[in-house]
């Protein structure tokens, strides 16, 4: 059984970017060469681009998941980690790229269209790209930055000149097998056509396209029957046609009630007011149907429509309704704008732009936001005492230490980065002209020790050892207390 698929929900995941290496260069007689750590691979990206060759969302509804592939990390010897291989995934054209809550991405038509809806994540540096003067050695590397991770909403839109609007069984499909080479399912009961058919119909020199959407009943605008499914497939076609059923043996229809019902769900839809109309008679083939079509012909065309008499079966009265589509859809290209290259648009910052806000919350803490300090969080490895001071100096760098002191921010205040919390402690940071110690660690992290050094123990000692002026003077000459004080006076000249 053949199934269409215009409607999908996709999981996407950009790569990762490989960690930076933290390494040192070492051989015989140069026991400490420098570092030498390579820089962590690109993650992967997924982009989206129209294929003419395909023609449903079938193959994303059973596998919904996608996944770019990772960048590989740093090596020792100044070796750089491969990048992730990009994801490309061919769409049909008319596809519209939107979130969940319905936000439009991007509406992708004419073939080629690319659009890039995962940003793999970047590479973290290593430790070789890291070091400058004053840090010749250091002891950390960049994480790499994850990539991201997104559901998005595929919705196909039939790109099409002509739309055939009417009920189940009017013959929408069977019109548009003989003005075209497509081979839609025509049955003899209600609901034959179960996916939109598209038909190129060739006129002289001119040449659009027929789509066949699928009958439509009333109610079909709010879920009856297949017309919320595909009442989509008619939005961007530049005329109508109203095929009816003049041979219909239903109770309660006529060509009349058929157009108004039609009409009616299109109007609830939306969007359609502005379409060209025109109207074909079906099935005059059958006498009956010939005579209503001749009843009703002056009622419609007092309303302004232009109305064709045909058949499918006989091919009669089908030449006329294809030159009027044609005649329609070239008034409607011509009235179009004329297309134009994409424009490249430069947007420079502003001077006084400093890369990021501050938000003073509620509940007395601050939130930091911005594309640099985010990704700077991101990529830091808060295990290793130097990478953290190293974050410290940079959000010094750009500003973030002075903004959180203009925006009222106190010692000890939460200070939020992205998905990190930390209290903020401005005595910790001593800007730009810090010079590291020893790999891997940041004197200003350490918290001091409680133990007493050996200048403080000795001063401790001497105080404990010598009595006060006045009581050596009151003591008797000989006595056992002269007698310790000299003791330790002697130790302490030793």
């Amino acid at each position: 059984m053949t199934m269409f698929v215009d409607r999908v929900v996709l999981h996407l995941q950009a790569g990762d970017g490989g960690h930076g290496c933290v390494s040192i260069h070492r051989e015989k007689f140069k026991p400490f060469g420098g570092p030498d750590g390579g820089n962590g691979g690109h993650g992967g990206s997924v982009s989206l681009v129209v294929d003419p060759q395909v023609h449903t969302l079938l193959d994303f509804h059973f596998r919904p998941h996608i996944k770019a592939q990772n960048g590989r990390g740093g090596a020792g010897s100044n070796r750089d980690g491969a990048n992730g291989a990009d994801l490309v995934i061919t769409v049909p054209n008319g596809t519209v790229v939107q979130t969940l809550d319905g936000t439009v991405l991007a509406d992708m038509v004419g073939a080629g269209t690319t659009f890039e809806v995962a940003r793999g994540g970047r590479g973290g540096r290593g430790n070789a790209s890291l070091a400058n003067a004053r840090r010749k050695a250091p002891g950390f590397a960049e994480l790499g930055e994850p990539g991201e991770h997104l559901d998005v909403v595929l919705e196909l839109k039939s790109v099409a000149d002509v739309g055939l609007v009417g009920f189940p069984s009017a013959g929408k499909s069977s019109l548009i097998s003989v003005i075209s080479a497509a081979k839609p399912k025509i049955a003899d009961y209600p609901f034959t056509t179960l996916v939109p058919n598209l038909g190129v119909v060739r006129v002289d020199n001119h040449t659009f396209t027929v789509a066949d959407v699928p009958g439509l009943i009333p109610g079909a605008a709010t879920g009856k029957g297949l017309g919320l499914e595909f009442l989509r497939h008619i939005e961007r076609c530049a005329v109508l046609v109203h095929v009816i059923d003049t041979a219909t043996l239903e109770p309660g229809r006529d060509p009349l009630a058929d157009i108004d019902t039609i009409e009616a769900e299109l109007a609830e839809y939306g969007g359609l007011a502005d379409r060209p109309r025109l109207v074909a008679l079906n099935k005059i083939d059958v006498p009956d149907g010939r005579d209503l079509a001749d009843i009703v012909r002056p009622d419609l065309e007092a309303r302004g429509l232009r109305v064709y008499e045909v058949s499918a079966a006989t091919r009669e009265g089908l030449k006329e309704l294809t030159y009027a589509m044609a005649e329609l859809v070239e008034q409607s290209r011509a009235a179009a704008p004329p297309t134009e290259p994409t424009r490249i648009v430069l947007r420079p910052k502003a001077v006084d732009d400093a890369g990021f806000t501050i938000e003073a919350e509620q509940d007395g803490s601050y939130t930091v936001r911005g594309v640099r300090p985010e990704r700077w969080v991101r990529q830091t490895n808060f295990d290793n005492d130097e990478a953290v001071g190293y974050l410290a100096d940079r959000l010094a760098r750009l500003g973030v230490e002075d903004q959180l002191a203009r925006a009222g921010a106190q010692p000890g205040d939460l200070v939020r980065i992205g998905e990190r919390e930390f209290d903020w402690q401005p005595t910790l940071y001593a800007g730009a002209e810090f010079t590291p110690g020893s790999r891997g660690r940041d004197i200003r992290l350490e918290e001091k020790s409680t133990r007493a050094s050996a200048a403080e123990r000795l001063a401790a000692r001497k105080a404990r050892r010598q009595r006060p002026a006045d009581e050596v003077e009151a003591a008797p000459e000989g006595t056992a207390a002269t007698e310790g004080t000299a003791a330790i006076a002697a130790d302490d000249a030793e």
